[in-house]
Parts: structure tokens; C-alpha cells; sequence
């Protein structure tokens, strides 16, 4: 996130906040994964700031190096699977998820050549302009980023719930914004951006408590 740590730490209490009351309202096991996203984001938003906290000086190199590359863990290796495959489980009946698949093998794909590069190659986090850059030299690519792109924003236009379409609306505008201001900070400011888009995530949960959970068993059913 932009700034410092301390933004990080404020933002990841919001987030917290809003991560716990969204999967208060959780229902059934498929909804699960969906409604731990801003949780996920905010511990997320955690790990940077002490990424921050290294960069300043107060903690030391080898402490920064694996705050960095748990934060470019989920960021690049995990996020671009985990959800498309929680709109996957999420989807209420067999059809919608059939037109998930496509994006959850992608975002499958995409995160196993991730991880690989992370483990592969070194990487570098550094402070520009206030925000923090990401470079690992096998990441940092068009290919790499138009899969991502798709993986995490692709699956949640195809939703059968309207919500959904909201937010990969959201977060794709958010994308945009990113790549055209600090395309350089892609990694750190477009997850930061994305994770206050949780907020339509909470408010879904909250709005929708009366006609969820979805009939799962029945529409799996439509698949005999």
C-alpha cells in the first residue's frame, strides 16, 4: 500500500474487520472460501507492512526478504488460483460453474508457473515514490500479466450473481487505474486497491442472507 507501514497496519484492521463480519454471515461450506477473501486481504496487507518496516531500517534484511516473498506468495503465486476457484464453489448451480472452470485451470496454470519463477529466481522489493516494487525477473512480463488479469477478474464477470459482476468490474477498473498511474508498483498498489473492494464482498453477504445458502445439492444433481 501506499505511503508506509503504518498504512498498512490501519488498512489491515479495516480490512480485519470487515474479513470477520463477512464470514459471520458464511451459511454453507461452498461460501467459505469466497467470504475469507477480505480476511485474506488483510493479513495480506499485514505481511507489507512489514515489508515497510524493513525497508526502513527496523527490521533486518533476511527478516524483509521472507516478509517480501510472503507477500509476493499470495500476491502472484496464490490469488490468480484462489479466486477463480472461490467463485467456482460459490456459483449456484452446476451450469454457472461449468463456465468457471476455464478460469480456475488458468488461475491454476498461472500461479503453478509463479510459484515456480519465485523459487527459481531472486527477487527485489524496493521503495519508489512512496509505494513498494516487486521484480522477479521471470514475473514481470505482458504474458504473465494478461494471465493474471483474466484469471482474477474474467471468472467473476461470467457470474451468475450480479454482486459478483459488480466487483470484477471493480477490480478490473481498479487494474486500469494502476497500470496507467504506477504500472511499476503494479504488484503492491493493485492488491492494496483491490482489497478495499471487499467491501462489496461484506455487503453481498450481508444483503443476500435471505435467500442463501444456494441449493447446492440440487443442482448438482443436474449434472445426472
Amino acid at each position: 500500500m501506499c505511503f508506509s507501514a503504518t498504512a498498512n497496519f490501519v488498512g489491515s484492521a479495516g480490512l480485519g474487520t470487515v474479513g470477520v463480519v463477512t464470514l459471520t454471515k458464511v451459511k454453507h461450506r461452498r461460501e467459505l472460501l469466497f467470504a475469507a477473501l477480505p480476511a485474506l486481504f488483510a493479513l495480506h496487507q499485514f505481511i507489507e507492512g512489514f515489508v515497510w518496516l524493513g525497508l526502513d531500517g527496523t527490521l533486518s534484511p533476511r527478516v524483509t526478504q521472507a516478509m517480501g516473498a510472503a507477500y509476493m506468495l499470495y500476491a502472484q503465486g496464490l490469488l490468480p488460483w484462489l479466486l477463480p476457484l472461490s467463485v467456482w464453489l460459490f456459483e449456484p448451480t452446476a451450469k454457472s460453474r461449468r463456465k468457471m472452470l476455464p478460469f480456475v485451470v488458468i488461475g491454476g496454470a498461472t500461479a503453478l508457473y509463479v510459484l515456480w519463477a519465485l523459487t527459481a529466481f531472486s527477487f527485489e522489493v524496493y521503495i519508489r515514490n512512496k509505494s513498494l516494487v516487486y521484480i522477479n525477473p521471470a514475473t514481470n512480463n505482458t504474458v504473465v500479466a494478461l494471465l493474471y488479469v483474466i484469471a482474477t477478474c474474467g471468472s467473476l464477470f461470467f457470474s451468475k450473481i450480479r454482486d459478483m459482476v459488480i466487483l470484477g468490474a471493480a477490480n478490473l477498473i481498479i487494474l486500469l487505474a494502476v497500470m496507467a498511474a504506477k504500472r511499476y508498483a503494479f504488484t503492491s498498489l493493485w492488491c492494496a486497491y483491490a482489497a478495499v473492494s471487499s467491501v462489496i464482498i461484506l455487503a453481498y453477504f450481508w444483503r443476500s442472507a435471505g435467500h442463501r445458502p444456494f441449493r447446492y445439492a440440487e443442482a448438482m444433481l443436474e449434472r445426472i
